[in-house]
């Protein structure tokens, strides 16, 4: 017999208020997607960075006495679109007017995201830059180069990846339960995926936030967290099923969520709390990732403890 001293949460009494809060969040998502999409700027449904669209990041650290002045991003672009409007020189045919200037840590950080460029050219954009936000410490500086063709290759490989998980989900989960199981996980899937891409969207058009070839490993990480929990609580219900036939379908979600519900609640809270510390204290370098994560853990449980179990009762007695 199934233990029925949880204290039974009424899920399926509440199921329209948990769809209509999850289908404002993916229409909400949809249209930051979209809106990224058409923007001009952009062309994607998400801001794709350099590692995605090819091209050379040049990274400098300031030397300041004390708080860094502001930097004027637009006297930078210009000095660079006039550095290659030399007919002649190392710059000879490469436009810069595209050049991304983006300034972290207090302006003490500086970021300059161009076309594909060679060392020397490199090297003559940072002598370039010097002279209107240097000195530079020559120790921390930092050139990154992917050429056109390799970004095109990693985001084709990233997107494989993504479809290769959702069908490797769809195939167990079909195998372990029954396709509706499968179908139901599928549709919590896509609902935590889109939602943290939507934010990502949005902050790509409001901060021009870009993503990057962690945020694709960020994306495969919440799948299979996302999964693993929705598993959880499918398995619980399937138990339910076949011990207390007497159950109705709205009492077997009640019991099943109420079981599980404290288990849920602990792993996402212990998951939550290294990703917090490396938010803190993790650099500029884990931040999007980790803040991608926590947005996955949270919108994850709440699909595997509220979304997935409602969507059962659809088309079921009750």
């Amino acid at each position: 017999m199934i233990s029925k001293s949880n204290k039974l949460i009424n899920l399926y009494r509440y199921r329209y208020t948990i769809w209509l809060i999850s289908g404002f969040a993916i229409v909400l998502s949809l249209t930051g997607l979209i809106t990224s999409w058409l923007n001009p700027s952009i062309g994607y449904p998400l801001r794709l960075g350099l590692d995605f669209t090819g091209g050379t990041q040049i990274k400098v650290e300031r030397v300041c006495l004390q708080d860094c002045s502001a930097i004027d991003s637009s006297a930078i672009t210009g000095s660079l679109i006039k550095l290659s409007s030399s007919k002649k020189g190392p710059f000879e045919g490469v436009n810069l007017s595209s050049a991304k200037i983006q300034t972290l840590d207090n302006y003490q950080t500086l970021l300059v995201r161009l076309p594909f460029l060679s060392t020397t050219q490199s090297k003559e954009v940072i002598k370039a830059v010097e002279l209107l936000a240097g000195p530079f410490d020559s120790e921390k500086q930092s050139i990154d180069t992917i050429g056109p063709s390799l970004g095109a290759r990693l985001l084709r490989t990233s997107l494989i990846s993504l479809l290769a998980a959702f069908a490797g989900i769809a195939i167990y989960i079909a195998y372990r339960f029954d396709k509706r199981f499968s179908l139901l996980a599928i549709v919590a899937l896509l609902h935590d995926l889109i939602i943290v891409c939507g934010i990502f969207a949005w902050l790509g058009l409001i901060i021009n936030l870009e993503i990057n070839s962690l945020f694709a490993v960020a994306l495969l990480t919440i799948a299979g967290y996302s999964v693993n929990d929705t598993v959880v609580i499918f398995d619980r219900i399937r138990e339910i099923n076949n011990l207390e036939t007497s159950l109705t379908i709205s009492q077997q979600i009640d019991l099943a969520v109420a079981a599980t519900l404290s288990r849920t609640l602990y792993t996402s809270g212990s998951t939550l709390l290294p990703l917090i510390a490396l938010i803190a204290f993790g650099g500029s370098t884990l931040y999007w990732f980790s803040i991608a994560l926590a947005i996955g853990v949270v919108v994850g449980s709440w699909s595997s403890i509220a979304l997935s179990p409602s969507l059962l009762s659809i088309k079921k007695n009750v």
